[in-house]
């Protein structure tokens, strides 16, 4: 997921540093059970950190997780989805609740010099060797859903309902949650009526919490468009219909989608990131071949959009004089992610009791963005009877936070090679708001 610099309007480094380091006060014991249980937790951040391996490769790391939810007394399902892990603790009448947590590193090099930085190699699945890094935070992801596992496991006599918690493959890919839902989520095992997940923040201090309600991440469609010509030398172009230039005149054109065609307030990108042709200075190719991203927020946009890129990509070949047989070929990639959509009602309510709990200035509103996550498959499966909600936790350490905003330098994005979180932090802060949430999702009856 790309970084989110939405936080850049939600956050003032003075007052959030104040506030990150001066805690509220936990009404409870929770903050206290999850810090004594750190130690524990940070060797298997460590581990899972120095271990991790590529979307639907995740073999090792479900089997070490699978095994801590089973010392739980979770019932517990490997190869959900190819590697993902689906665990069950039924707790007598109620809700049932769904915790997610995601588990695959990305094709990166660590640079962050860390005493636990991953060494691992491994093949894409392009038959590319690669260093394989946790470069998203997703080792922090899973050691919060082990953390608040182990704390609603000894909190069982606080509530009441079927608690399902997921280890989902293939994140980076926008693959995995629809594997899982494909193989049986909803259907095998009892299906949520509350799904909640969080993701890692390189934007915002260690321990801040952002929530956003309704859209909060965006649609993320993949486009080639294959732009056809007549080649030639480069020295008579008059006999050449040159894919070069018609690539330009569309990679231009389409920028209009944006500016001309949606209401400004209507927030969209398409952005061509690579544009391929040619291989010798003075011939003109027969093809070029450009590679787009394309966000939005709602379905209504995202077809407009893709419609209209075939559209101008169609009509600048016309314009161009290009014969019918030559017109250019739009492929829409099928690893489609879906924008995330927060339950506005219920996102608001829990923000309400995150900021008793944590304090109003370190729980706070911020934009939406145009990163993509497929946490969103879950609640689109049914969004009559699900309701859903991913937050962010802050994990930028608080003086490097200060420091940076102050003196305006540029921090480590999300897939980083250098993005180290602060892990305890984020760890900590995530799995007592999960925690939190939950048990007030399942109450026990008096």
């Amino acid at each position: 997921m790309p970084v989110a610099s939405m936080f850049a309007r939600a956050l003032a480094a003075s007052t959030l540093a104040l506030a990150v380091a001066m805690p509220a006060q936990a009404q409870d014991t929770i903050r206290a059970d999850i810090a004594a249980d750190m130690p524990g937790l940070m060797e298997l951040y460590r581990d899972l950190h120095a271990n991790p391996e590529l979307s639907f490769q995740e073999v090792k790391t479900a089997r070490k997780l699978a095994a801590e939810a089973r010392k739980l007394g979770f019932e517990v399902t490997e190869g959900v989805g190819k590697t993902g892990v689906v665990a069950v603790m039924k707790n007598g009448p109620g809700p049932v609740v769904m915790l997610r947590a995601d588990m695959d590193g990305l094709p990166v090099v660590e640079q962050t010099g860390l005493a636990y930085a991953s060494k691992v190699r491994a093949m894409s699945p392009a038959g590319i060797e690669t260093g394989v890094m946790h470069a998203c935070g997703h080792d922090t992801h899973m050691t919060g859903w082990v953390a608040t596992a182990r704390q609603l496991v000894k909190r069982k006599a606080e509530w009441s309902g079927t608690l399902v918690m997921i280890l989902q493959p293939a994140e980076e890919i926008g693959s995995g949650a629809v594997a899982m839902l494909e193989d049986g989520l909803f259907t095998r095992f009892p299906k949520p009526k509350y799904v909640l997940g969080f993701h890692d923040a390189a934007q915002a201090p260690a321990g801040f919490i952002g929530y956003t309600p309704g859209f909060a991440l965006a649609n993320v469609d993949s486009v080639d468009i294959k732009v056809k010509g007549l080649g030639g030398h480069g020295a008579y172009p008059q006999s050449t219909k040159d894919p070069i230039v018609l690539g330009a005149r569309i990679v231009t054109t389409l920028q209009t989608l944006i500016s001309r065609e949606l209401d400004p307030q209507d927030a969209a990108v398409v952005t061509v990131g690579s544009f391929q042709a040619g291989a010798k200075h003075n011939i003109i190719s027969d093809e070029a071949t450009l590679l787009l991203t394309v966000r939005s927020y709602s379905d209504e946009t995202r077809a407009k959009i893709l419609e209209g890129i075939k559209r101008i990509a169609k009509g600048e070949a016309i314009a161009a004089g290009v014969p019918e047989d030559r017109m250019p070929v739009v492929t829409m990639s099928d690893t489609f992610t879906p924008a995330v959509y927060n339950s506005p009602d219920f996102t608001r309510e829990t923000a309400a009791m995150l900021k008793a709990r944590f304090g109003d200035q370190r729980v706070a509103q911020v934009p939406p963005s145009m990163g993509g996550e497929d946490f969103s498959r879950f609640y689109r499966a049914d969004p009559d009877n699900i309701t859903s909600l991913i937050f962010w936790v802050g994990g930028v350490p608080v003086a490097e936070y200060t420091k940076a905003k102050k003196e305006g330098i540029e921090m480590p994005s999300l897939h980083s090679p250098f993005w180290a979180p602060e892990a305890d932090t984020v760890i900590a802060t995530a799995a007592e708001a999960m925690t939190a949430m939950t048990l007030k999702l399942m109450p026990k009856a008096p």
